[in-house]
């Protein structure tokens, strides 16, 4: 480090590592070298294995202290963190015996006569040196209030103390040395920014490879999950041919294929990645620095909950050395396309990799009295820091988390230096794909979705298929051609977005006002919608030839294209007059729009759509005077309980209310779209599946009592908690008979219990006369209520069986009902005097389904453990055999079922942690999907893939796995939009 400070006394450094990872040791072990190059003793404490740091450092002036002091993040497994088990482990370590660990370190650091302390990125080492007289610095790219501020908010908000209490420490020491790939840390009072800290090479690529008898036209992976890749099933079909793998950290009793090699567990891991060509793994510092340094390509799977991922996957990208693959690839061995993705890439960082050498040079000066000129703007970056911390904390629940265009922006301003280099700098980074550069967003915000990105880049290329026809992308050359000629690229264009969801609990039981829990999915229909002069608008042939038959100038045209319309064989586009939804100046009933529809089944789907302006037009009073056009692209697959047809209705007329400048609530707009179904449609459908679509939100789900509507609020999903829905490839439909009858049969069901109820209130009146005790008394008023009885599900389990149950008949004719009870008093269906209806079954599942739900509700928010799990799954169920019992089941969501079961009481699932607890059917039964619970771990994904595999081998179908969750529409609002460059039309 220079001969004038060679003349200085030795130093001695206490070095602080977290117990998280590697990553933090091998970055320290860098640092620590060059202090003992220099002559100084440096006193490591961690938690890491000692081969990590004596492979590199052969110096009696290195310590080794055996001492952790802080946790990191739990990791429930290789891929996902536990935020609210790294809490609960910081609070054990860090928090509970505080005060004895601040004494013990404050004598320690006296006893060794330390003259420095350094930490990464330990708080509590920070106010120990403080305590103890000694400065102190950190060195890092992230700080762990920044980590755990997030997990307090989505899961431990009795644990945010700790928050404070950790940046309250780093507060004490002199300055932050900070990393590249940084993250917001205001707690640190001035930066110091170094290059990448890297581990020097030992040996060359072709040493390597010669030691491992690979040759040097071999192609070579290097897989590097940080020593946790124990028990995965790795396949020899996972590689190209001719490829090897190297795999980090396998455990001794693994047996892999011929094509893998196992490395032995400490063997020097920088090496093997120069002698490597690419690398396949999760990010971290330690593998992102090291690649970036080694310019070796690295194909990444992102973690659950690793917040300082964003910023290190960034710095990736920005250097163009990553390539994304998703966990379901990595499970299932679809490799190849990754691999061969990554050959192409030029990793082009040409940075310093000397970081460690940069970093002890500032430590040493620093310690000898060398004052660094601190930052006059200091205070701006630290209250720039706090504002990007904010943002990333308060960002819409299901957003990707990506760092703002203005985080680079505001340090350009305050003429700081970018360690951290952003998207909005980058020309070949995937992150600058997160903007469409086609339409200026006039208002609204993607969210950060890469479906409503690729629905905005679909748009923007209708115009090329003007002028190339061939160029159709996914969709038809048909509707590709329809669409083209639907939009005045001059004029605004309005996007609605609406999820699918997924029927956790509660499904056919809300017609009857259950509770019921619902999750919007991942999966959603995106709807294009502009208003336009009749005189501009550019009708189809048809539609122009058939007002010139009418001898009519221009007048208002609704024109629909809806992708996808091979895959359900219906025609791909529709248009009207929007004077047929009209009788003078009145809009036509709701019957003859049913019969408007049904003329032609190829175009039956257009009343989903155009049913929504019928429906604006009768109940909100609107006329429209403009022609609509309209795209509808949907990703939420038909057919399979998913509510495709929700998603459909409730994005059309966010998208039309948009474009009239209409103000509606998403609670009202999914009754109205409520009515679309039942009343256009004709499908007797409860309202749940547009109320998600409508007000749900990502990862959480909606609780909503069906008395009509009342929404109770979100309930979060525990992060220990996943859940999964599969497709059994069985058709369902609202439309069918099997949900209509039981639904009529549920109503029958209460019209029987208010009757008897009546008879029995009359008998005790007339056996009590007008002074009846205070038991009778309350036994009245039950009757009362239940003579009066609204909703099946007001009805307690209990009730009906001490009053109702034997009572009420297994099954009925349609004509004796009616000849008794006279109707079942259900608007939206007709019962059939000629069939025989069961009763008994189809009334019993909504009273016993609300008390389910009731108890799944209160059952996501208690203690964490098996027996709660165990708990959630047994309702589930429970719930799946009572929709088999009204004969709502399917053999292909029984097989579904089964095998969930079998699954979790397999030998496997018993000897270690279970990871799958229950199962059921959804929505409106008789096929669709299943909704599976587990514990949130990289095993339940497995075992879900393998019950995909094991349907297709029983059935010949591969089932359709929905995982994940999107924003409601009402969160999404909308967008509108206007071409950047419109393109000339004719």
């Amino acid at each position: 480090m220079g001969t004038e400070e060679s003349k200085k006394r030795p130093l001695v450094f206490a070095y602080y590592v977290t117990g998280h990872g590697f990553g933090h040791a091998t970055r320290v072990v860098e640092v620590a070298r060059n202090l003992i190059l220099a002559g100084h003793d440096v006193h490591v404490v961690t938690g890491a294995p000692d081969f990590v740091f004596t492979s590199e450092i052969q110096s009696p002036l290195l310590f080794l202290r055996k001492v952790l002091l802080d946790c990191g993040a739990v990791q429930a497994d290789a891929l996902t963190v536990d935020r609210l088990a790294s809490l609960e482990k910081y609070s054990e370590t860090a928090v509970v015996p505080r005060a004895s660990i601040l004494a013990t370190e404050v004598e320690w650091l006296k006893s060794i006569k330390a003259d420095f302390v350094v930490s990464d990125v330990v708080p509590v080492a920070c106010r120990a040196a403080a305590d103890a007289g000694i400065p102190s610095v950190c060195i890092t790219n992230f700080s762990w209030d920044f980590i755990y501020a997030e997990y307090v908010m989505a899961a431990g908000n009795h644990h945010r103390s700790i928050v404070w209490q950790i940046a309250e420490d780093y507060s004490h020491c002199e300055f932050l040395i900070r990393l590249p790939g940084y993250c917001p840390m205001p707690a640190f009072r001035d930066i110091i920014d170094v290059p990448l800290v890297v581990r020097r090479l030992h040996k060359s690529r072709k040493e390597v490879r010669k030691e491992l008898g690979i040759g040097e036209d071999v192609k070579v992976v290097i897989l590097n999950f940080g020593g946790q890749p124990a028990g995965w099933k790795l396949k020899e079909e996972y590689l190209p041919t001719g490829w090897l793998c190297l795999v980090c950290g396998a455990s001794e009793s693994q047996q892999l294929p011929p094509n893998f090699i196992k490395l032995a567990k400490n063997a020097y891991t920088p090496d093997i990645m120069a002698a490597s060509d690419c690398m396949l793994g999760k990010i971290g510092y330690g593998t992102v620095s090291e690649a970036l340094a080694y310019k070796l390509p690295f194909v990444f799977v992102r973690r659950d909950y690793f917040n300082e991922e964003p910023f290190l996957r960034n710095m990736l990208e920005y250097y163009q050395g990553g390539v994304e693959m998703i966990r379901r690839d990595l499970l299932t061995g679809h490799w190849r396309p990754y691999l061969e993705r990554a050959m192409t890439l030029n990793p082009c960082y040409e940075g310093g990799t000397n970081g460690g050498e940069v970093a002890a040079r500032i430590l040493q000066d620093t310690a000898y009295g060398k004052n660094y000129t601190l930052d006059k703007l200091s205070g701006p970056r630290r209250l720039r820091d706090a504002i990007v911390l904010g943002y990333q904390l308060q960002r819409v629940p299901g957003r990707d988390l990506c760092i703002p265009d203005w985080y680079a922006n505001a340090e350009n301003e305050l003429g700081l230096r970018t360690g951290s280099p952003t998207a909005v700098t980058a020309e070949n980074n995937s992150l600058t794909d997160s903007y469409p550069q086609d339409f200026e967003i006039l208002h609204g915000d993607i969210l950060g979705l890469s479906d409503t990105l690729s629905f905005l880049k679909s748009l923007a290329g209708l115009d090329a298929l003007i002028d190339s026809p061939t160029k159709t992308g996914k969709h038809s050359i048909r509707e590709r051609k329809a669409a083209a000629g639907l939009f005045n690229w001059e004029e605004d264009i309005f996007v609605a977005r609406a999820p699918g969801r997924l029927d956790v609990m509660g499904g056919i039981a809300d017609y009857s006002g259950s509770l019921v829990l619902q999750m919007p999915i991942r999966e959603a229909c995106h709807v294009a919608v502009q208003k336009i002069h009749p005189s501009k608008q550019r009708l189809w042939k048809h539609a122009l030839a058939r007002q010139q038959a009418k001898g009519q100038g221009p007048t208002p045209v609704l024109q629909i294209v809806s992708y996808g319309s091979e895959l359900s064989n219906r025609g791909p586009t529709f248009d009207m007059d929007l004077s047929d939804f009209l009788e003078g100046d009145e809009p036509i009933t709701y019957e003859k729009s049913r019969q408007y529809f049904a003329r032609d089944p190829s175009q039956r789907w257009a009343a989903y759509v155009a049913g929504t302006v019928l429906v604006l037009m009768k109940e909100l009073g609107i006329r429209f005077e403009n022609s609509i056009s309209l795209l509808v692209s949907s990703a939420v697959p038909e057919g399979k309980g998913v509510s495709s047809s929700a998603s459909v209705e409730v994005a059309s007329m966010s998208a039309i209310a948009a474009a009239h400048g209409l103000n509606i609530s998403p609670r009202e707009l999914a009754l109205l779209c409520q009515k679309v179904e039942n009343h256009v449609v004709g499908a007797p459908c409860g309202v749940m599946d547009q109320m998600t679509s409508a007000c749900g939100e990502a990862n959480k789900l909606l609780a909503m009592v069906c008395q009509p509507a009342e929404v109770l609020g979100l309930v979060d999903i525990p992060g220990h908690i996943r859940v999964w829905g599969i497709d059994s490839g069985i058709r369902h439909s609202v439309g069918g008979a099997d949900y209509g009858s039981v639904r009529i049969g549920a109503f029958m069901g209460r019209e029987i219990v208010k009757s008897i109820a009546s008879k029995l209130l009359s008998q005790s009146l007339s056996t009590n006369g007008n002074h009846p005790d205070e038991s009778e008394e309350d036994g009245v008023e039950l009757l009362e209520a239940e003579a009066s009885l609204d909703y099946l599900c007001n009805l307690s389990p209990h009730r009906y069986e001490a009053m109702y149950a034997k009572m009420l008949p297994e099954s009925i004719l349609g004509e004796s009902f009616a000849e008794k009870y006279t109707d079942h008093r259900d608007p939206v269906t007709t019962i059939d005097k000629a069939r025989n209806y069961g009763v008994r079954a189809a009334a019993r599942h909504p009273i016993y389904e609300n008390f389910r739900v009731k108890a799944f509700k209160a059952l996501l928010t208690s203690a964490t453990s098996d027996d709660q799990l165990n708990a959630l799954g047994e309702l589930l169920y429970q719930c799946h055999y009572s929709y088999s019992d009204c004969g709502l089941g399917s053999d292909g969501t029984n097989r579904l079922v089964q095998l969930v079961q079998e699954m979790q009481h397999s030998k496997a699932s018993k000897s270690g942690e279970g990871t799958l607890y229950g199962a059921k059917i959804t929505g409106g039964g008789s096929g669709g999907t299943v909704c599976v619970i587990g514990r949130n771990s990289l095993k339940s994904s497995e075992q879900i893939l393998e019950i995909q595999r094991r349907y297709k081998a029983a059935t010949g179908y591969l089932p359709i796995l929905f995982e994940g969750s999107s924003p409601g529409a009402g969160k999404f609002g909308y967008l509108r939009i206007r071409r950047r460059n419109p393109p000339k039309q004719n």
